[in-house]
């Protein structure tokens, strides 16, 4: 224990009341002893020897005195050398005791600027740490955060939604669903719920679309997109749960389909993914060519009608002709208006077969399912003239040609005899008809260039070429 004594220390002097007063405090300007003990094993006290711990403290304002005192223990004066003799502590009387509480109290009460001077900080520090401590509190929320179904409550200083979530590191994505939304205000108690979207590559009764769900299972997910799952086929099970790299999905709800055949009418409910499938759920078997008015692995739609069509028949092979092409060429060496072919056309050959089918009993009409090129048609090429027609032979114009035209051919341009010997206006032989110039035979050319060359005929060899009908050229 240290002892540190100031002169004029009053009576009945109590330690523990000097912590009370600034170090140094002076009794009516007086020093003062103090006295500060650090205890052994019972903890720090003033006024505690190495004995028995005795409190020796007793308020003012008590009536009866304190203990009786004890000596001192050994300490050593500051700046001396080894522990020297105990030094005596002043043993208050009850009476002193009294009237130095009553100095003490008049002494705080006129001298503010002390004692009260240096607690002011002490009690501003304590209410700033008690207002801190109320605003701590304050700030502080209590909120319950689900993400994707795994809840927990937290603490968090978060004003809003999407401050909590940043605090977390929860991220949230387009597809995803927050509740309440982001930047919502947040108070001790809310809940948060945030449900992570999954993409469903779904089809859905052969429709494929890429849908987003919150839902963890398809179950949910299917209640979630309105789908009825009641007879429907699944590709996988109801309680398949959905990560987050989501899933493909085939689903084919139960409809209503209508199959007509052989005279009946078949409803059945199905959820199949082919007509054929449907026809065959109806206890219908389709045999040989048979079909159904619909492409059988098309999609059934609820409440469509299917007819089954019994087809038989056959097939059947046709050779038919092939057109020749005709291509004209302009010869200056010929009359205009006549035209001779130069090359005979010839028509193709092809081998064609056709199917043949009687549908529920009724003949249907032919279809070509095959074709083979047995002869390639011959174009023919025919000569046009193009050179101007004389317009006389002197010495023949003034006969009655009309009359000899009449008589041998009837006055017919193309006419031809029985034989095939003879044709045109005058009948010429293709011989004659040549050597007077004419080209092809005559029965083609034009009725003027026929009359030209009868004339020049005539100047050969009078009417002798048409010794029936010569003597018309007189009358």
């Amino acid at each position: 224990m240290r002892t540190e004594t100031v002169p004029g220390a009053p009576d009945g002097f109590d330690p523990h009341s000097a912590q009370t007063l600034g170090y140094g405090e002076a009794f009516d300007g007086a020093p003062y002893e103090v006295a500060y003990g650090y205890g052994g094993t019972g903890g720090a006290a003033y006024g505690v020897t190495d004995g028995a711990y005795e409190d020796t403290y007793a308020p003012a304002y008590e009536g009866a005195p304190g203990p009786a005192p004890t000596a001192a223990a050994p300490v050593a004066a500051p700046g001396s050398g080894p522990l020297s003799a105990p030094a005596p502590v002043p043993v208050p009387r009850a009476g002193a005791s009294r009237r130095a509480a009553r100095r003490r109290r008049a002494r705080y009460a006129e001298r503010p600027d002390g004692s009260m001077r240096r607690l002011l900080p002490q009690a501003l520090v304590v209410a700033f740490l008690a207002g801190g401590t109320t605003a701590f509190v304050a700030e502080d929320k209590a909120i319950e955060l689900s993400v994707d179904g795994r809840a927990r409550t937290l603490h968090t200083f978060a004003d809003d939604v999407t401050e909590l979530l940043a605090d977390e590191g929860v991220e949230v994505g387009a597809h995803d669903v927050v509740a309440p939304g982001p930047g919502t205000a947040l108070d001790s108690g809310d809940e948060v719920v945030v449900r992570y979207g999954r993409p469903v590559r779904l089809t859905l009764d052969g429709h494929r679309r890429e849908v987003w769900t919150t839902a963890r299972t398809v179950d949910g997910a299917l209640r979630q997109l309105g789908v009825r799952a009641e007879g429907a086929y699944l590709s996988t099970s109801r309680s398949r749960r959905i990560g987050r790299e989501g899933l493909t999905l085939d689903v084919r709800t139960e409809r209503s389909v209508t199959i007509m055949a052989d005279g009946r009418a078949r409803v059945v409910r199905t959820n199949a993914a082919t007509v054929r499938e449907a026809v065959e759920q109806a206890g219908i078997t389709l045999r040989g060519q048979d079909t159904t008015s619909v492409p059988p692995g098309s999609f059934p739609r609820d409440g469509q009608t299917v007819t089954v069509l019994r087809i038989t028949g056959g097939k059947e092979v046709r050779e038919e002709q092939i057109p020749f092409q005709v291509r004209r060429i302009e010869d200056p060496a010929v009359f205009r208006g006549t035209e001779i072919v130069e090359q005979a056309g010839q028509p193709g050959l092809r081998r064609v077969t056709y199917s043949l089918r009687t549908v529920n009993g009724v003949r249907q009409k032919p279809r070509r399912i095959r074709t083979e090129l047995v002869r390639a048609p011959v174009t023919q090429v025919v000569k046009v003239g193009t050179k101007p027609l004389p317009t006389s032979v002197r010495g023949a114009d003034h006969l009655n040609w009309e009359g000899l035209a009449a008589c041998e051919s009837g006055g017919r341009p193309d006419a031809v005899d029985a034989s095939g010997t003879y044709g045109g206006l005058y009948q010429f032989d293709t011989q004659t008809w040549h050597s007077l110039g004419g080209t092809g035979r005559p029965q083609d050319a034009p009725a003027a260039e026929q009359t030209y060359r009868a004339k020049k005929l005539y100047l050969r060899r009078g009417a002798s070429p048409w010794p029936h009908c010569g003597s018309r050229l007189q009358g």
